[in-house]
Formats: C-alpha cells, structure tokens, sequence
C-alpha cells in the first residue's frame, strides 16, 4: 500500500518556499539580516563518519538506540513489525509483527517499555522492552506519525505543523504548539528523536530534518541530507518504490552522533550535523 494520502495535494508552499531558502545559506542570511523579526535559522548538513547495512524491507517509521541495540518500528498494513536490531550489522535479532489491520508508526522508550503508535488506528502499543511482550495499549484521537520522549514528557507529531505533549504515563494530552520556521508553519513532521533541548523532526518526502527549539516550537537548524545519496542511488530507490525517502533518526548519546536512515533504505549513515561551507 502506498502512502500518497500522507502526503497533501498541494504540499505546503511557503514551508516548501522556507526549506529552499534555508539550503541557499548566503540567501538566508542576506534575508534574515534585512528582516529584525527572523528567527536565525543554522544550516546544517551531514559529515558521514561511517556508513551500516539497514535492512531495504523496513519501512523506517520509529528508530531509537538503546543499551547498544536499535529499536525500530517498521509500517505498512501487513507488513508493521517491532524489531531489536543490531546496530553495526543491521542484523534483526528479534522481531514481532503487528497485526495486519495496524500501521505502526514512531516509536519511544519510556523506562523500560516501549511505546508504538499507529496511523489512523487511534491506537499506541506498549511493550516491555526486554522481551517485546504486549502489556497495555493507549488510545488518542487523530493520526500518529512520530513520538520521542525526553525523560519527561512524550513528543509527539501527527502531520500538521503542531508538536503534542503528553503523559508518559497515560499518554493524555496536555499541550500542543505550533512549529514554525521564519515565522511560518512546518507541516508534514514525521519520525522524532528527542535530545537535550531540541527535538529532532524529518520533514516527510523532502531531504531535510529541522532542529526544533522544544521550549517555543521555533526551527532554529535545518539538516540538509541530500547528499547522503547520490543521484544513482536516490533514482534507483524512488523508482523501486515512491516512498523510499529519508525517515529514521537515532541520537548516540555515548559519541555524540546520529543515526539516519530511510524508509527502505539499504544503508543507515553514522553522522555529526555540522555548519554548511559557505560558497
């Protein structure tokens, strides 16, 4: 089943407009110098320290690195899965599926159960982490796409341009903000990965992911991965399925680095986001 529908008809033209201005630096900045109410927004890219086998099967919708092993929630109906991969081989080493009528989503560790929502089923799974055994299920309203958690609070995203907050606990609702990059919305925020004082967000079907200043919904840094394919690669990729675009961050807190892969990609990027060279 594709995905088309998560997509809108008209994608967002000014979080469209926003995300080309950012990757041109010296326009951005020209921009934000002539305008005293621009939020400065840096300019990130990916330096590749190493690059790992991903399974090319998982549709990446969660991914988080825990006591050396990734948890990822895979999705698609009849295809969702919860898997402990290891993380230098991109080997499974263990794996429940989700029922056929469910499509798994973002993936969170809260102590040590792990949270999984699903799309449009209004439904989170909660699993205990060490054996993947079921025990207990939350419900919310609307669609769930991304979900990390802080030590806190749960994050949470459902394709508009709002992060939810929610009890870890009970998994109820208590505040949801807008994401706004130069003063406008950021929509289509999928996979999440909390760390520090930031959320981390991929922008579904775009090759960015926006740094997000948790404490105002404020996109202070844009990512621009598109060089972690080349155009061999990205072509082969998108023509053997339309939705095999970037999707998956995990945060090494032990190195300092990020983990990124893609919705049926063969390869997860060890990666340090630093500033775009000027031209």
């Amino acid at each position: 089943m594709k995905r088309q529908s998560r997509l809108p008809a008209q994608f967002p033209v000014l979080l469209l407009a926003a995300l080309i201005a950012v990757a041109l630096a010296p326009g951005l900045a020209a921009a934000q110098s002539d305008n005293p109410m621009a939020q400065p927004v840096q300019v990130l890219v990916p330096e590749v320290i190493s690059v790992r086998d991903h399974d090319p099967d998982a549709y990446t919708q969660g991914l988080l690195l825990h006591d050396g092993l990734f948890y990822e929630s895979t999705g698609r109906r009849g295809a969702s899965s919860l898997r402990a991969v290891d993380p230098a081989t991109g080997e499974v080493e263990r794996q429940i599926d989700v029922p056929d009528t469910y499509f798994a989503e973002g993936l969170a560790l809260v102590d040590d159960r792990l949270i999984q929502l699903t799309w449009q089923e209004n439904t989170a799974f909660v699993y205990d982490v060490e054996t993947f055994e079921q025990v207990g299920t939350f419900e919310y309203e609307g669609e769930g796409w991304g979900l990390c958690y802080d030590g806190e609070r749960l994050y949470m995203t459902d394709g508009r341009p709002f992060i939810q907050l929610r009890d870890p606990n009970t998994f109820e609702l208590f505040f949801s903000g807008a994401v706004t990059l130069q003063g406008q919305p950021v929509g289509n925020l999928n996979e999440l990965e909390c760390v520090g004082d930031y959320l981390y967000a991929n922008v579904w079907k775009t090759d960015y992911i926006v740094q997000i200043d948790k404490t105002n919904g404020v996109v202070v840094g844009v990512i621009d991965t598109s060089s972690l394919l080349t155009e061999q690669e990205r072509a082969a990729l998108l023509q053997s399925d339309s939705d095999a675009v970037l999707n998956g961050i995990a945060y090494d807190a032990e190195n300092d680095v990020f983990l990124i892969t893609g919705k049926l990609w063969p390869k997860l990027y060890e990666v340090r986001f630093v500033e775009q060279e000027q031209e």
